[in-house]
């Protein structure tokens, strides 16, 4: 009896199963899928797809690019409605139907005419019509990027492509024209997990553009704390910037079926089984509009920024708790062959805090089964590395902004961050002012350098 690949072990026992189908107009030889989930989305959907189809012909030819149109059974009329003709506009692209019905839609009939020019490789999952919709307590985003990414491998593995590559792309998301051809060139055998380049789109009114320049700076000073303290974990989590080799998806189990931050729970399981590979070469585009979709994310920041919020918005982590990381990483790397209560005592050195926030979160008891079940300092590592992930470094630096130093001025923090990397400094008053938009945005570019 022929033995069960990882794959078919895989889409046997995790993956969300075969209700729903793929239906696209070319799947053969494709080594590279691009999964996009859509909800409500006939308005965005379309210039993305566009932005694709100005890639390369030849990277085209062995792409393909699913879009999981999606909804729940509880979610409202409009939305189903909308992608109802999303489906609609889709199925006329892949079955390379008459386009003349949209002809009096001057904003949607160029878009689709330069799709249908562009001869790629195009498909739908309807994860939204009666009987196909996604449970109301089966998540959300997670679970539509778990229905396209599991199709994927299917796909991937019909066509013996072992070295096959799933990428993750946002339906607002727009890309540049060597975006596929980078991916497919960058994927070598011994490349996991890679995140794409970001800049979000810059809308036109200025208290737009300021709600997103406050947000991309957030989250790269994020990276850049997490970087300083050399946290194995500095890295973005961005959804429409991820991609993942086949064999990288199977060994974590495929994606999550999170509401909200499944990018992060998803990256900080691949985090686990390789480094993420960080794509300079190409860029991707998110939106920058605001969105009541989901709890947190880019969208629901913007939103709050625009209801009249955005002074807490201009806050950012202390930079202290990023030294005591610093401190606390550097530790680890020399105290694997101690006990638990001597790491204790050390930890408590650095700051009291860090002492309580490890007894707290039971560092203690973790600690004692992973020396038990690790017979060498690299096998220890690795452990400690699992247990004090993403998710933990995230709980320890709230803990430390709850109890011991709250959130300050963004731009004394980015001063102060900077200076501790000992990079180009942006020469602010030190004020904790506000700069004017457009010092911000000559601030955001200059981070965008960096990370």
């Amino acid at each position: 009896m022929k033995k069960d690949s990882l794959a078919d072990i895989y889409l046997r026992m995790y993956s969300v199963g075969e209700k729903w189908k793929v239906i696209a107009n070319n799947t053969s030889n494709v080594s590279l899928v691009v999964v996009i989930p859509a909800y409500a989305e006939k308005e965005m959907l379309f210039s993305t797809l566009a932005s694709l189809g100005r890639n390369n012909p030849s990277a085209l030819e062995s792409a393909l690019v699913l879009c999981v149109v999606n909804n729940k059974n509880n979610s409202p009329a409009a939305v189903i409605d909308n992608n109802q003709q999303t489906i609609g506009c889709l199925d006329h692209l892949v079955k390379n139907k008459s386009l003349s019905e949209y002809k009096s839609d001057n904003a949607l009939y160029p878009l689709l005419a330069e799709i249908a020019d562009a001869g790629m490789n195009l498909g739908y999952i309807d994860a939204s019509s009666n009987g196909y919709e996604i449970a109301c307590d089966k998540g959300g985003v997670g679970t539509a990027r778990k229905i396209g990414m599991d199709s994927a491998l299917r796909l991937l593995k019909e066509q013996s492509a072992s070295n096959g590559v799933m990428v993750s792309l946002d339906a607002d998301t727009l890309v540049q024209n060597n975006y596929l051809d980078v991916l497919r060139n960058y994927f070598t055998p011994d490349i996991k997990t890679a995140i794409v380049a970001y800049e979000h789109q810059m809308p036109a009114d200025d208290l737009h553009r300021a709600a997103i320049c406050c947000y991309e700076i957030f989250l790269r000073y994020w990276v850049l704390g997490l970087r300083y303290a050399q946290s194995p974990w500095a890295f973005h989590s961005i959804g429409s910037t991820i991609s993942v080799s086949a064999r990288a998806y199977l060994e974590v189990r495929g994606m999550n079926k999170k509401e909200a931050g499944e990018d992060f729970y998803f990256l900080n399981k691949l985090a686990k089984v390789g480094s993420i590979d960080y794509i300079k070469e190409t860029c991707v585009f998110p939106s920058s509009r605001p969105s009541f979709r989901v709890p947190f994310g880019t969208g629901k920041r913007i939103e709050r920024f625009l209801t009249g919020k955005s002074e807490e918005e201009y806050r950012l982590y202390d930079p202290r708790i990023f030294s005591v990381l610093a401190d606390w990483v550097a530790l680890m790397q020399g105290c694997y062959f101690l006990e638990g209560e001597d790491i204790l005592q050390k930890a408590g050195m650095i700051h009291g805090a860090l002492k309580s926030f490890l007894e707290e979160n039971k560092f203690d008891v973790v600690w004692a089964k992973i020396r038990r079940v690790a017979k060498d300092e690299k096998t220890l590592a690795k452990h400690f590395s699992d247990w004090f992930d993403g998710f933990k470094t995230l709980k320890l630096i709230n803990y430390f902004t709850r109890e011991c130093y709250p959130q300050i001025p963004m731009f004394v923090a980015l001063e102060r961050i900077l200076s501790m990397l000992n990079a180009d400094r942006l020469h602010l008053n030190g004020s904790g002012n506000i700069p004017s938009l457009s010092e911000q945005e000559a601030i955001l570019t200059f981070l965008r350098g960096m990370t």
